[in-house]
């Protein structure tokens, strides 16, 4: 008889290649696929080349142009950065020489890496994933290990497929209530990081369960796997079930037909066992929680928007106390002040975590017929060549634009601020990213993390606001 086991657990041990002589000790990983960016991957291929080394397995990878590139409405291969137009080169010329497959920024399919992997169907339940970005996390909403590496370990898994790796302890953190209206995974997932802290998981594969979980949409679930490592998470799960099979039937990458159907069956058993031991279970209840601003320069430093800037003389923790002053500093912001009396200068809506085509209808519901404030510079940025398309064939393009949105082609662009999609010293932004760390923008910009709709809402108004304040006029 299996002894009780986590769904992480059962996952690891399944791509065990060598185990340790040590439980403390690194295992040897079998990696099934990888997805490549220009930005993390220049270093390895260099590294496999000296060694004259080829790829192990080059259609276990994709490689994915989307960090540095132009999200300028009309393509072009170059970029205003010539640092950025090399890094592009040198990336095409990787991907050639080992028989690479990659979306340039011409391909159909080009877009955000953690956006166009699960929309081909090449995530799927049972896999691990591992990628030079942090946010690989997302892919453990289809029920696969999904983590990030450096540049080093990118070159061990070109060259080989497998990865040393340190096993985890397990996390649950199951989630129960009834949302209220206006809530979004986006404010789900930011105030379980606001309540468990930057490193409340570190250390831990995270398995979220639950009611509110299940009721979740998979693009839902893919903004909370997504922003899990925001509380020190490398590894987020969410165990398969009827609406990722769903989600993945017709495509393109995916298993077809009878392949599909024998999946499914296996699929089913990628549970963790009802006795499974967690070394850690948090319960939350998010009937009362509300839409969710970050004030500070870490993730975590969040709190709603009825809510006022927190005064660090309140905490008893020495350390937190100091970094909040120290983020007070970088933000321009006073204890006590209220959110909503906040103006911005920019509102983007775009990244990993919101980007995709229901992020994309949900501003839409709020900006229909309505504009932006003057002062305000927005811009749009799909997650996907696929979803911007998809977008356009809808209509979502011309509210947008009518509203006195930039349209954009996709990329990762004002998240990380790679490109020339850059906020100004001391201008203030509300985006729908994932990260505001001093200069994740650019240099000296000021970041106010919230969902898409909140981002729209700010945007029409010029300010934070409640986004429940603003009655959707259309649905899509």
């Amino acid at each position: 008889m299996a002894l009780p086991s986590t769904l992480y657990d059962k996952l690891i041990d399944i791509h065990t290649v060598c185990k340790p002589v040590a439980s403390d000790q690194e295992i040897l990983l079998y990696i099934d696929r990888t997805v490549l960016n220009e930005y993390t991957s220049p270093q390895a291929f260099t590294g496999i080349r000296n060694a004259s080394r080829s790829v192990y397995r080059p259609k276990a990878a994709l490689a994915v142009i989307d960090h540095v590139n132009s999200t300028h409405p009309k393509r072009t291969t170059t970029s205003s950065l010539q640092s950025e137009n090399i890094q592009m080169s040198y990336f095409e010329k990787n991907c050639s020489d080992f028989n690479i497959e990659l979306f340039d920024i011409y391909h159909k399919n080009q877009g955000i890496e953690h956006v166009v992997m699960p929309e081909l169907g090449l995530v799927l339940p049972g896999l691990i994933i591992a990628a030079g970005d942090s946010h690989t996390t997302t892919y453990g909403a289809f029920g696969s290990i999904g983590f990030g590496i450096g540049t080093s370990d990118i070159e061990h898994l070109l060259a080989t497929q497998t990865l040393p790796y340190q096993k985890l302890l397990n996390m649950k953190i199951n989630i129960s209530g009834e949302p209220p209206a206006g809530i979004s995974a986006k404010d789900i997932i930011m105030s379980i990081v606001r309540n468990i802290g930057a490193d409340g998981a570190r250390g831990y594969a995270v398995e979220f369960t639950g009611p509110a979980i299940t009721k979740m949409s998979i693009e839902g679930r893919m903004t909370v796997c997504n922003m899990a490592v925001e509380c020190g998470a490398r590894v987020a799960l969410i165990a398969p079930d009827h609406k990722v099979y769903e989600y993945l039937k017709g495509k393109t990458r995916a298993p077809q037909n009878e392949q599909m159907d024998e999946a499914i069956l296996y699929w089913q058993t990628l549970q963790s066992s009802p006795d499974a031991i967690f070394e850690k279970t948090i319960d939350i209840n998010i009937r009362n929680i509300e839409p969710m601003v970050t004030w500070g320069t870490s993730p975590d430093q969040a709190v709603p928007i009825t809510g006022f800037i927190p005064n660090p003389q309140k905490s008893k923790d020495p350390a937190n106390q100091k970094a909040m002053e120290r983020a007070l500093k970088y933000m321009g912001l006073k204890p006590g002040t209220k959110l909503t009396d906040l103006t911005i200068d920019f509102a983007f809506i775009g990244s990993c975590t919101n980007a995709r085509i229901e992020d994309l209808r949900a501003a839409a519901n709020v900006l229909k017929g309505r504009k932006i404030a003057p002062q305000i510079r927005a811009m749009v940025v799909p997650g996907s060549s696929q979803v911007r398309q998809i977008a356009e064939q809808e209509g979502i393009d011309k509210i947008f634009i009518d509203a006195g949105f930039e349209w954009r082609q996709s990329g990762c662009s004002m998240c990380l601020a790679m490109n020339d999609d850059i906020i100004a010293p001391g201008k203030r932004c509300a985006p729908s990213t994932n990260r505001n760390f001093e200069g994740r923008q650019g240099v000296d910009s000021r970041t106010h993390l919230m969902s898409p709709e909140m981002v729209a809402a700010a945007a029409i108004s010029g300010h934070l606001c409640d986004v429940r304040n603003m009655q959707p006029t259309h649905a899509f």
